[in-house]
């Protein structure tokens, strides 16, 4: 696997790169780069992984990277559904240290730990992201100081608890790919922490101490949060019994997982299921879970 950095392909004389991508994937592994970055999901759901963070996405998230802040979109699979989103990154460079730009620049130093707009508050923005693709020179420049102007107004939530500054070994980032892709394809079977170690070529304890200071918290806690993310979107989306899901997530006793669940929603996955799922599922949840 190469080195996980990215190198963007400005043009001459440019320092923004705007465009729309779309594909069956999302398939940009666990990388950094040098630039700043903001990301518009248009369509597909899955997992993104940013610093230290995990969580679900669906469509209309907004997220604003920092410069050098580890991250990756990973889809789930969705017939007919393709994955698609609209990206921004610049150089820090074109951020003048003016009194004029403070508010854009506390922003960027906010970003190094990610940052997530709730979508009722950027639905006027997003004419303005949409169509930065489009424009060039001048015109992309002033727009999109006019969309970071925009966003320094609106609350945000942090996403990474760790805040990335410097620029990650490229072993490291190697690394990461590798287990971020190694718990996507076989998160739902038994996980030992010796293969992990192995898939890396570390030793068990090397591997604990690697991964605790890269993502915050152990291994185990960090599959454990990805586990139960997918639990929690299969609740909504599918009629599978809770049981089901908790075996299919990789759970081999209920009452793990629903101490687990509990843990991290703060309520049980039935609870769960009729707060957020379909009217359907709320008219026939008690014939569906347990």
């Amino acid at each position: 696997m190469k080195p996980q950095l990215e190198a963007i392909p400005f043009t001459e004389n440019s320092n923004i790169l705007a465009y729309a991508y779309e594909g069956a994937h999302f398939d940009a592994p666990w990388h950094i780069h040098p630039q700043c970055e903001l990301t518009y999901i248009t369509s597909s759901e899955g997992t993104k992984f940013i610093g230290d963070h995990v969580s679900n996405y669906v469509p209309g998230e907004l997220v604003l990277l920092n410069a050098n802040l580890p991250h990756c979109w990973k889809n789930h699979a969705q017939e007919k559904v393709s994955s698609a989103s609209i990206v921004v990154q610049w150089n820090q460079e074109i951020i003048t240290a003016i009194p004029e730009m403070q508010a854009i620049k506390d922003l960027l130093q906010a970003a190094s730990h990610g940052l997530i707009f709730s979508t009722r508050s950027t639905v006027k923005i997003l004419p303005l992201i949409k169509t930065l693709p489009q424009l060039t020179g001048t015109a992309q420049y002033l727009q999109l100081l006019q969309v970071l102007a925009q966003l320094s107004t609106l609350p945000y939530r942090k996403l990474s608890t760790a805040k990335f500054t410097k620029e990650m070994p490229w072993e490291h980032n190697n690394r990461m790919a590798k287990v971020h892709d190694f718990v996507a394809a076989n998160y739902h079977t038994q996980i030992q922490l010796i293969a992990m170690a192995k898939l890396v070529n570390l030793s068990e304890q090397a591997f604990s101490r690697f991964f605790k200071k890269m993502m915050g918290r152990s291994f185990f806690t960090y599959l454990n949060e990805y586990r139960i993310n997918l639990a929690a979107k299969m609740l909504v989306d599918t009629d599978y019994m809770v049981a089901d899901i908790a075996y299919k997530c990789g759970y081999e006793t209920l009452p793990f997982f629903f101490k687990k669940f509990k843990a991290q929603y703060g309520t049980t996955p039935t609870v769960y299921r009729k707060e957020h799922g379909s009217p359907w599922h709320q008219s026939f949840g008690p014939c569906l879970s347990r």
